[in-house]
């Protein structure tokens, strides 16, 4: 059922590997989660099993189980996301307290786990340039309960003349002919030519070009795709060194990749649990900070997020105060002045105003670990459901309270002492 042109390449880029590697794609693919850290302790999940060796979050699991469903995926405790994919996050090694874009971002399995790492400090854009696929980038970062990240549509060219040397790391998991994902998207295989590994590299070598003036001197690019073409990984490398100079690659420890040319590294499918990707580890030459560009001003707290702050016992981190349309956002303090550029978020969304109040947003309960007033559900309970579902629960609670599952926050209800009125967003209700 694969294209006999991707076949015969393959046959001759594997040599004596070609036999192993088509087995491989007989196999059952294999599913892997990760886990939200911002979540605390992992919970305990029957379904899941052997941890991902390169991702300390990341675990396989048993694909019958259909964890996407259980609870626990509403309230952003793991993402699921194929086990390879975790790889180019791991070569990137995102640290706390740095600033790091996410160039081409969607669906956002590498950005939230990018986030994971940074521990709610620092800053992070999360990217898309197709406003579809931005939309849900936009709600993974939500359900993840992400704090310190930007998302923006945008075109890498608009960023790259921007936002110069603005970044710490930058990844580039470029779009791509999408030959590792030949077994998971039977798309992929319909859409497959040679020209359209010709056209994805020259796109793959103009987003790069951006890629590189978004990194500050002494910064580190990570650039990955899941394919397997050489037109789309390697030879994307080396015309990327050779057009900039002021790039090398960069040596890092990955034990569990096959390591190529120019900083490279293939993740296999028939020699590891995962399918087909690409990334390349590449750092600015240099030593210097960030850019100082113009940064956001922020403004003050409302007298109304004040009393709903104080009435439920809230700390946010530090940051600041942006109004978008009519919510309020608590963006991270190094967000640069936005004006002009397509934002989706700008930061956790704290609120909407509402007639001189403000109700507390959804973005809000899942970043939130606790608070002064708590309602606390099995997640096996009829009442779990019953909230997923839109209806209210008991509770002796009055005003705002935070509605948690086995400790973990998953959205609002609202007290009279009797019941919590059913806050959990109607789009999102089963």
């Amino acid at each position: 059922m694969l294209p006999e042109g991707f076949l015969a390449r393959m046959r001759d880029q594997l040599g004596e590997e070609y036999e192993d590697f088509l087995k491989s794609l007989e196999r059952p693919r294999a599913a892997a989660l990760r886990f939200n850290p911002a979540k605390g302790p992992k919970v305990r999940l029957p379904f899941v099993r052997q941890p991902v060796p390169w991702e300390p979050e990341g675990f396989y699991y048993d694909p019958e189980s259909r964890p996407g469903l259980h609870i626990f995926h509403e309230a952003g405790v793991y993402y699921l996301q194929e086990a390879s994919a975790m790889a180019p996050v791991t070569l990137l090694d995102p640290r706390p307290g740095e600033r790091i874009c996410d160039l081409c971002a969607a669906p956002g399995g590498k950005s939230t786990q990018i986030a994971g790492r940074m521990a709610g400090q620092g800053f992070l854009l999360a990217n898309e340039i197709h406003p579809q696929r931005a939309r849900i980038l936009s709600r993974n970062i939500e359900r993840m309960g992400v704090s310190n990240a930007l998302v923006t549509n945008e075109t890498p060219e608009r960023l790259a003349q921007r936002l110069p040397g603005f970044f710490d790391r930058v990844l580039v998991d470029a779009p791509c002919s999408g030959e590792g994902m030949f077994r998971k998207e039977e798309a992929a295989v319909a859409d497959w030519s040679p020209e359209t590994v010709r056209m994805c590299a020259r796109r793959q070598d103009q987003i790069l070009r951006c890629a590189a003036k978004l990194v500050r001197p002494g910064g580190r690019l990570v650039y990955s795709t899941c394919t397997f073409a050489p037109e789309e990984d390697e030879e994307a490398v080396a015309r990327f060194l050779a057009d900039h100079p002021d790039f090398a690659p960069e040596t890092v420890e990955a034990p569990w990749f096959t390591p190529g040319p120019d900083g490279s590294w293939r993740m296999w499918p028939h020699k590891l649990l995962g399918e087909g990707h690409f990334a390349a580890v590449l750092k600015r030459t240099g030593a210097g900070e960030p850019a100082d560009l113009p940064m956001h001003k922020g403004q003050g707290l409302s007298r109304e997020w004040t009393d709903l702050e104080k009435e439920l016992g809230i700390a946010l981190p530090p940051g600041k105060a942006v109004t978008f349309g009519t919510g309020l956002f608590w963006a991270p303090s190094d967000l640069p002045e936005l004006g002009g550029m397509k934002v989706l978020r700008p930061g956790l969304e704290l609120g909407t105003m509402k007639k001189g109040r403000i109700e507390p947003a959804h973005a809000l309960a899942l970043w939130l670990g606790g608070c002064d007033k708590v309602q606390d559900i099995p997640a096996d309970a009829p009442e779990a459901a019953a909230y997923l579902h839109g209806e209210a629960v008991p509770s002796d609670r009055k005003g705002w309270c935070l509605v948690r599952v086995d400790g973990c926050s998953l959205g609002w209800g609202k007290g009279d002492g009797r019941v919590l009125k059913n806050h959990y967003p109607k789009g999102l209700r089963r």
